[in-house]
């Protein structure tokens, strides 16, 4: 039986397992795990008291049929605010933050039945494909301690291959779902633009590149967590009306090199293309494809990734008078690029990326669906990515030479979705990238469950709380 967070509910539900115990079985197992640097901020009497409203729930009450009903959670430091989980972006200038209230997304992760009890580490304002904030904690990945979890979700994507949790909410502006879950052997789905809502304050969205949900355990939970979190979104972009899933067998356009600059390692490739061949064996079509078809879109996809991050980065010091001396050097350095971007290279950034949307459109026009590599490499280790210095070009090219086609899915709208296809010599997981068109998110989570069907992947560490 699959050790996820459906499985769990169904415990839950079932009467084999209560909400309290699991949460309880969470809090424990975070504990455990302390040494990791998941778990950021710690708030069991608000975890309890969302298990324990759960298992008072009278037991006609349809909140007990809810798909994660009392499955326990946790927030990432990030991105739309919990109510009473005060959000700090791994900064230290917001070391006094508010608690808020719910985001849209928050309130679809309650009516799913999910308990939130804590926040996940962030590298500060998601500037890293590394979760290592200088305000600390520095996270690891529970596969091998010495390696990083990616970022800039890393926290979330530990507490799930850790089994702290089976879910744990996620952002994803470029790559920032789908590296860590890559790095941690889990599935990341970024949705695709205005799939999930992300009021009611839309500037996380970040002129359009950045999408939440969460990571995942299984398809079949990232499938189900997708269904109770879309639709009626409140802007401040409008839902793209789910695309047809084609009857007939798909055209898969297949990439397995990432260029000279920034090579995938012959495992990972290898695992592209036994992927590739499973689609095939079932009757689909392979459209072979080679980098220099996708480097120009990956290449400008890059570049409007750092301009409107910089310029959301300096607007937001701004607006909220931070004062950014006490801030990392990277996060003075990207806010000063920022700061010095004029209104036309800032608009010329923006017209780039439209047509980064329109130039992929055009690539798709000749398959379905992108098969790709998601990383070039294993998770790197410890202390890879620092933030202690300025240079923003060596930074921002450090993380494309990791995962290329990671910005591509953001700056077009795309939804995208990795998910481990096996373990390399080390044990690590050799993970895949799913990228399809505007509003196939469930193309993208029937092929993914097809692969995930083989079982080339398991999960090294159980999941709290699971009582089959």
């Amino acid at each position: 039986m699959i050790s996820d967070a459906t499985a769990l509910s169904d415990a839950i539900r079932a009467g084999r397992q209560s909400a309290t115990g699991a949460l309880e079985a969470s809090l424990a197992r975070a504990e455990l795990w302390r040494g990791i640097g998941a778990v950021c901020d710690s708030r069991p009497a608000l975890g309890r008291e969302g298990a324990a409203a759960f298992d008072g729930l009278p037991s006609g009450d349809a909140r007990r049929s809810a798909p994660f009903g009392g499955v326990p959670t946790l927030a990432k430091d990030l991105g739309g605010p919990f109510r009473g989980l005060p959000v700090r972006a791994g900064s230290r200038l917001f070391a006094a933050g508010g608690e808020g209230e719910d985001s849209d997304l928050a309130s679809r992760f309650r009516a799913a039945g999910l308990v939130p009890f804590g926040l996940t580490t962030s590298p500060e304002f998601g500037l890293s494909l590394a979760s290592e904030p200088a305000a600390g904690p520095a996270c690891r990945n529970p596969l091998d301690p010495a390696l990083s979890p990616g970022g800039s979700s890393g926290g979330a994507a530990a507490a799930v291959a850790a089994g702290i949790v089976a879910i744990a909410h996620a952002t994803d502006a470029g790559g920032s779902i789908r590296v860590p879950a890559a790095a941690c052997g889990l599935v990341g789905l970024k949705p695709g633009r205005g799939s999930v809502p992300a009021g009611p304050g839309f500037g996380n969205h970040l002129g359009g590149i950045a999408s939440e949900l969460a990571v995942c355990r299984s398809v079949r939970d990232c499938a189900a967590l997708l269904a109770a979190c879309t639709g009626d979104a409140r802007g401040p972009f409008p839902p793209v009306a789910p695309a047809r899933v084609p009857e007939r067998p798909l055209r898969i356009g297949l990439l397995t090199e990432t260029g000279a600059d920034h090579p995938t390692a012959p495992e990972r490739a290898q695992a592209v293309e036994a992927a590739a061949r499973s689609l095939e064996a079932q009757g689909h079509r392979l459209v072979p494809l080679n980098w220099p078809a996708l480097a120009p879109v990956a290449a400008a996809s890059d570049r409007v990734f750092l301009a409107i991050v910089a310029a959301n980065l300096a607007e937001l010091a701004a607006s909220l008078g931070l004062d950014l001396g006490a801030a990392e050097p990277m996060t003075q350095a990207v806010a000063a690029r920022g700061q010095a971007l004029s209104g036309a290279e800032l608009w010329a950034a923006l017209n780039e990326g439209v047509l980064v949307s329109r130039d992929l459109w055009r690539l798709f026009d000749g398959f379905d669906l992108l098969l790709a590599p998601m990383l070039t490499t294993a998770p790197r280790r410890l202390g890879w990515l620092p933030t202690d210095h300025r240079d923003v070009e060596r930074h921002f090219a450090a993380m494309a030479g990791f995962a290329p086609l990671a910005t591509l899915a953001n700056v077009s709208g795309f939804p995208a979705l990795t998910l481990p296809y096996g373990a390399d010599a080390a044990g690590l997981p050799l993970p895949l990238q799913l990228i399809a068109p505007m509003g196939a998110e469930a193309l993208l989570l029937i092929i993914a469950a097809r692969l995930e069907a083989e079982g080339r992947w398991q999960h090294r560490h159980a999941l709290a709380g699971f009582d089959a």
